[in-house]
């Protein structure tokens, strides 16, 4: 069976990789499409990708013409909200979409998607056509994903959106600007699918108001999965960290810029762990926009001696081995460490949101200062053996991980192979 994935960022590549990891190894073959930054080529996921017998791999700018592909590109720039949102180019881009309008859009997104499934299916009518969760503020506008998708449909083609993520959230009021308890509208294009996979129920209840029960699966988490986390740790680059003498190694995860965070008290909680003096930190800015976060800019932290910030080229998986300790501000990248029994800190109370590490292990939670000069100072006296609480932390990865049982990846298969029929 064929099968075409849909790659554009960091956290998807992340996510779908086992996937298609598993699609392989049960004898089928894919075509894997690059649609973001073509600084994804060299990834490390993307390059295993590309080593594995039935596997083709290739940028967008690869594919078409110079002109095609920009004609391509600029076309989704003046859809995609990031690009609305800087001031004097979001009105022109406005403009320019208002004159350009959409049925005179759509033969490029036509010629471009014909292209793509020509050349994975040929005539075959059958396979299945894999995107990561497509929302309504994408960066890659959904206008052409739905032409994609309608285009695949109509050769018999199956389609599906695959998780490029998890939810560390237990609660909907997580946003700036978010004040009332209602569906997210953000999700809705995900309908456009024939089915959409999420990890776990926390995921599942964002997208349930917009679509019908038989249209989502609930498969558990292909990122998390114990038979994954076994392979990804022999494709690790070398670490850059190297482990010095300090007593307590602390990485602190930080949310999208977006994310309401108290950056404050963040920055206060930072300065008390710098004067414990045998404890290095290290923060982690989130991997795409840690460069709209006020606490990466703050000179008063550069100059602590005990604090960096860690750079491109540390992945979270260094720097969860490097770590004794995490602090975690609702990021599912901890969900690795909470499944390897390292202590994860919820720093419920430095964000507008109750995490789900929290929510399934209260012992995490911190819910004020004193927690946490209590927390680091307990563990530089009495170590970090038994922190959870084992029935807490097994529900957790029942529940959020391995639902409804262990065997994610083959489950994740069948669901391509049902729909490539």
């Amino acid at each position: 069976m064929k099968a075409l994935f849909f790659l554009r960022h960091y956290n998807d590549i992340d996510h779908v990789t086992p996937v298609i990891h598993q699609w392989i190894q049960s004898g089928h073959q894919c075509d894997v499409v690059l649609i973001g930054s073509a600084r994804f080529r060299r990834d490390f996921r993307v390059r295993y990708l590309s080593y594995l017998q039935g596997v083709r791999v290739a940028h967008m700018n690869e594919l078409f013409s110079w002109v095609d592909y920009w004609k391509w590109r600029l076309q989704m720039l003046l859809l995609t909200r990031n690009v609305r949102r800087i001031k004097f180019i979001g009105r022109l881009a406005e403009k320019l979409a208002e004159r350009f309008d959409e049925k005179q859009r759509e033969p490029l997104w036509r010629h471009t998607a014909e292209f793509l499934l020509q050349r994975c299916f040929g005539a075959t009518g059958k396979g299945v056509v894999a995107f990561d969760w497509i929302e309504r503020n994408s960066v890659i506008c959904v206008e052409w994903v739905e032409i994609v998708i309608a285009m695949a449909k109509e050769r018999g083609l199956g389609t599906v959106s695959l998780p490029h993520g998890d939810s560390p959230h237990a609660s909907q009021l997580i946003r700036r600007g978010e004040r009332r308890v209602l569906p997210d509208a953000t999700f809705s294009a995900a309908k456009i699918f024939d089915k959409v996979v999420v990890p776990n129920e926390l995921c599942a209840v964002r997208f349930r108001p917009f679509m019908t029960d038989n249209q989502l699966a609930v498969l558990g988490s292909p990122r998390y999965c114990e038979a994954w986390l076994k392979i990804l740790s022999g494709l690790m680059p070398p670490s850059p960290l190297i482990r010095s003498a300090s007593k307590l190694k602390i990485v602190m995860f930080l949310r999208k810029a977006n994310f309401t965070t108290f950056w404050e008290e963040v920055s206060e909680v930072v300065h008390m762990i710098a004067g414990f003096s045998d404890v290095e930190l290290i923060i982690k800015p989130h991997t795409r926009s840690g460069w709209k976060q006020s606490l990466t800019k703050d000179s008063s932290i550069k100059q602590l001696n005990n604090v960096k910030i860690a750079g491109d080229d540390a992945h979270s998986v260094h720097l969860m081995d490097w770590s004794d300790v995490i602090i975690d501000l609702a990021t599912s990248v901890v969900f690795e460490a909470v499944r390897a029994k390292k202590p994860v800190l919820a720093a419920d109370y430095l964000i507008a949101a109750r995490s789900a590490v929290a929510y399934y292990m209260p012992e995490t939670e911190l819910r004020c200062r004193d927690d946490v000069y209590e927390k680091i100072n307990g563990f530089l006296t009495n170590g970090f053996e038994d922190f959870y609480v084992e029935e807490h932390r097994q529900r957790f990865l029942r529940e959020m991980l391995d639902y409804p049982d262990a065997n994610v990846l083959p489950r994740y298969v069948s669901l391509l192979e049902q729909l490539a029929s």
